[in-house]
């Protein structure tokens, strides 16, 4: 304990880092003040009585990661999902779109237009989201001026909000400690994290549940967090050796170094894929509350039921696969390996090296996938023992995927700076290894 004390306090030694860090909390503060400030044109005590109304729909999966920004239509009510959006697209996009493709090949310039692109791809789905938002808003019966003047003021507000966002994300990349994006995300899911508290808390004070049996629920969630930590950073280390190469009179070469390839190399992005269809049915419900079919499907996939279960595990599972393949291809590696001179011994280079990585790869995605589909439906599995709903996201499911990701990301930042000035970082044995492949998720 007293190394890690000592450690916080060498984090505000380094006058860079200090910097680095207030500038990252003073944005984020900027963040979350952002989400209470309410679109013009919404009349509060409406939109107070008709809170609660989305619970259990996409609209509420959504709020989530804005930090309760929608449900407070507020003016950064988008967050910065259309920003991930349009990164999603453009990323599956480079399977089937060939300039995409060579695009991502091409380095650091490729990297530049790729981000531009995906700059003027988040404005335009800002500005359709924000439509249907307005849309959304004004069916609530909360809107108080004219709905045309309405809906132009809340396209326009909610688009530069995200831009706003966004921009916000890339300086605390540039300027500050962390992924800014992924950053932003965060603080929108831990701002939750008091309010539920506090209903566990009350639960206790009113005499509803007994302290030690707060006290196991503590516990599983601390055991839980540890595990999603191991898998997280769990990967396999295939050695790759170099032969070696003479240029002039130097010697290039002839070192070992390996590829590590991670037992969850997809991250949250499976679960945020899955959880969104499984949400499906039961927002159409309430598009159409007076069918009697929709009503009963939706009841079918109540996320307390088995069905719900069963369904969202093994569409975690697929996507999982999914998304791991579009993420590392062994091909690829394989024919880089080859270009570089390098090889995995007693493999030969070219397709029996791509079949290997792919048969290893295989091996430790499908363990990886059951995992994330057992952290999925462990928020539904706790709260039939009581658990508040708030509480339970924490359990498991994206909150916690992400939240650990990112927390980890951003110690590794900062342990990274710490070493670099000849500190000892937060873990004096076995430095932190950073994510690889998450996406900034």
């Amino acid at each position: 304990m007293s190394n890690f004390a000592k450690t916080f306090q060498n984090i505000f030694k380094i006058e860079e880092l200090r910097t680095r860090i207030f500038t990252t909390l003073l944005i984020l503060v900027v963040v979350r003040a952002g989400a209470h400030i309410t679109l013009p044109g919404i009349n509060i005590e409406a939109l107070m009585a008709s809170a609660g109304n989305q619970s259990g729909t996409l609209f509420d999966f959504f709020d989530m990661f804005v930090g309760g920004a929608f449900s407070n239509a507020a003016i950064f009510a988008l967050g910065i999902m259309p920003y991930i959006t349009a990164s999603i697209i453009l990323q599956l996009g480079g399977i089937v779109i060939p300039q995409l493709q060579k695009l991502q090949k091409e380095g650091e310039e490729g990297r530049r237009k790729i981000t531009q692109w995906t700059r003027y791809l988040t404005v335009g789905i800002s500005a359709m989201q924000a439509l249907a938002i307005s849309a959304k808003f004004a069916s609530q019966g909360i809107v108080e001026i004219n709905l045309a003047l309405f809906t132009v003021t809340t396209v326009t507000v909610l688009t530069a909000g995200t831009v706003f966002m966004m921009w916000l994300g890339e300086q605390i990349t540039d300027r500050g400690i962390g992924n800014g994006i992924s950053l932003i995300i965060f603080i929108g899911i831990i701002a939750r994290l008091p309010a539920a508290l506090m209903q566990e808390y009350q639960l206790v004070a009113i005499g509803s549940r007994a302290w030690p049996v707060e006290l196991v629920i503590f516990i599983i969630l601390v055991g839980v967090i540890a595990a999603v930590v191991l898998v997280t950073q769990g990967a396999r280390k295939i050695p790759v050796q170099y032969a070696k190469r003479q240029i002039g009179r130097k010697v290039y070469g002839g070192t070992t170094q390996y590829i590590p390839l991670r037992v969850n190399t997809a991250g949250v992005m499976p679960i945020i894929f899955a959880q969104a269809l499984m949400f499906i049915p039961n927002t159409l419900a309430q598009m159409f509350p007076g069918s009697e079919f929709m009503n009963s499907f939706a009841q079918l996939f109540d996320y307390r039921s088995f069905v719900y279960a069963a369904v969202y595990g093994s569409m975690i599972v697929f996507f999982t696969f999914f998304y791991t393949a579009i993420v590392l291809n062994p091909k690829d590696t394989a024919s880089n390996l080859k270009k570089q001179s390098g090889f995995i011994p007693g493999v030969r280079p070219g397709k029996p090296t791509a079949d290997y990585i792919d048969n290893i790869l295989t091996k430790i995605t499908l363990p990886g996938s059951i995992f994330l589909a057992l952290v999925a439906v462990m928020p539904t599995f706790v709260s039939q023992f009581g658990v508040t709903s708030m509480f339970a996201q924490f359990f498991g499911g994206t909150s916690l995927l992400i939240i650990v990701g990112v927390a980890l990301d951003t110690l590794q930042q900062i342990e990274s700076h710490l070493l670099m000035r000849h500190y000892d970082g937060f873990m004096k044995t076995g430095k932190m290894k950073g994510r690889v492949g998450q996406g900034g998720f």
